[in-house]
């Protein structure tokens, strides 16, 4: 991805226009690779936590077997609509490297317990909303009440302020936490 700090914000310097921005934050432009994420080369960051996070709250719609669901659902528009903005993000990772919650974590072995970050949380909604991926739901709500899950965001919407696709991070995490509650409800009564 094409992630970076510009100037010391994090943006996509894809899409990022010199012209644009030299008038309202000087002749210098300094480019900074991502700091939550160890450095590969230069500029270029090791992202492999992005896809690990994607894989803990299991970001997708199982395909193995059949599933007998009649008909597809019928899905309103503002369901559709909602869907959609949530399938945009490109898993750039801007929403993290703004995060104060989610940090650098070197040690693999760590990486199951700390933050997951606005990203999973958003895709995790995605397909629990989704016919099919809705299937997983209690896995991947088991994965976002425990360490490092949904209650570890600190709430400081920093995420949905630099997401370059405009992607509606915050109430994604507040529908997540809302799940989470009747999630971990509904577990603690049916034991």
């Amino acid at each position: 991805a094409c992630t970076m700090v510009i100037n010391g914000r994090v943006r996509q310097s894809c899409s990022c226009l010199i012209d644009e921005y030299a008038p309202l934050e000087g002749d210098v432009i300094t480019l900074e690779p991502m700091s939550k994420f160890p450095v590969i080369r230069d500029l270029w960051v090791d992202r492999q936590r992005v896809f690990h996070n994607l894989t803990r709250v299991k970001a997708w719609v199982p395909i193995d077997g059949t599933y007998n669901m009649g008909p597809g659902p019928k899905e309103s528009h503002d369901h559709q609509q909602m869907r959609y903005a949530l399938s945009e993000c490109m898993s750039c990772g801007c929403c993290l490297e703004a995060c104060p919650q989610f940090h650098k974590v070197e040690d693999e072995s760590k990486w199951d317990t700390a933050f997951v970050g606005a990203h999973a949380i958003s895709q995790a909604r995605l397909f629990n909303e989704h016919g099919t991926g809705k299937r997983l739901k209690g896995e991947r709500m088991d994965e976002l009440i425990s360490a490092g899950g949904v209650s570890d965001c600190g709430n400081a919407q920093n995420c949905v302020k630099v997401c370059p696709k405009g992607i509606p991070l915050t109430e994604s995490i507040g529908a997540i936490g809302r799940s989470a509650t009747v999630h971990s409800i509904k577990k603690f009564f049916s034991k």
